[in-house]
């Protein structure tokens, strides 16, 4: 195969596996490994992967995002520390939104069990991840779900949503940069991530390190507008200093 095909199949595997190792493309493609690395340069150049030590991950946009089966099996340690450092900043709320997505999921995996509290998602996992909580009231969003986020959208979400006030709001993201604020890939959730923002008294953003700098097509917030900002020690020092600048407060786990 020549080398834009060779990229296609890389940016292909990525996308169905989650990630790539050099090694093992090396070794599937029958080419060398710098061949590979590459490769793996001019996909990033090109805004399709970012690179890793050892390997890349794709980079989501309007036409690609990972699903909901491949989260669950990246980063999961880092991801599981910033669920339950963020699930600690609950304080005194009564009422939470907890975003779609699987570090949202592990936050209310996370949150108290033995206390009332009143919890709105758009999310089926996050829904299922406390049906039984006895003290734990569940308002799951209607709306036409999406298969591979397992979580609602459109209209019927929004304006079910924007009838709350919330007392406080996890909020996830595909992407987050200081430039940019906080992106998504698909403008239904974004719309539904926006109502959540006005609808909530204060906002969290819980999101591991890989998510900071990438930048997607739809734009739902700033960064400014998170009183607090839960992260990974995977992003530098210097770098969670230049976010916090902006406002929230950056905790690294």
């Amino acid at each position: 195969m020549d080398t834009d095909e060779r990229r296609r199949e890389i940016l292909e595997i990525a996308r169905r596996d989650g990630s790539v190792e050099v090694t093992a493309l090396a070794m599937k493609l029958s080419v060398a490994k710098e061949t590979v690395r590459r490769d793996l340069h001019a996909l990033e150049e090109h805004g399709l992967l970012r690179r890793t030590h050892g390997g890349a991950y794709p980079v989501e946009s309007a036409g690609y995002e990972t699903t909901l089966a491949v989260r669950t099996t990246r980063l999961v340690p880092q991801k599981s520390r910033i669920a339950v450092a963020a699930a600690d900043l609950i304080g005194d709320a009564e009422t939470v939104f907890i975003d779609e997505g699987f570090t949202p999921q592990l936050v209310a995996e996370a949150l108290p069990r033995d206390r009332p509290l009143t919890v709105v998602t758009a999310s089926l996992a996050v829904a299922n991840a406390l049906a039984d909580a006895e003290k734990i009231a569940v308002l799951l969003l209607g709306g036409r779900v999406r298969g591979g986020t397992l979580a609602t959208v459109d209209h019927w979400a929004i304006r079910m949503l924007s009838d709350f006030v919330i007392d406080l709001a996890f909020v996830g993201a595909n992407g987050i940069s200081r430039e940019y604020g906080l992106t998504t890939p698909d403008p239904a959730v974004s719309e539904v991530k926006a109502q959540a923002m006005r609808s909530a008294r204060r906002k969290v953003f819980a999101g591991i390190h890989t998510k900071f700098g990438a930048v997607s097509f739809c734009r739902f917030a700033d960064v400014g507008d998170f009183e607090t900002i839960v992260t990974d020690v995977g992003l530098p020092s210097a770098e969670a200093q230049r976010y916090s600048l902006l406002g929230p407060q950056v905790i690294r786990v």
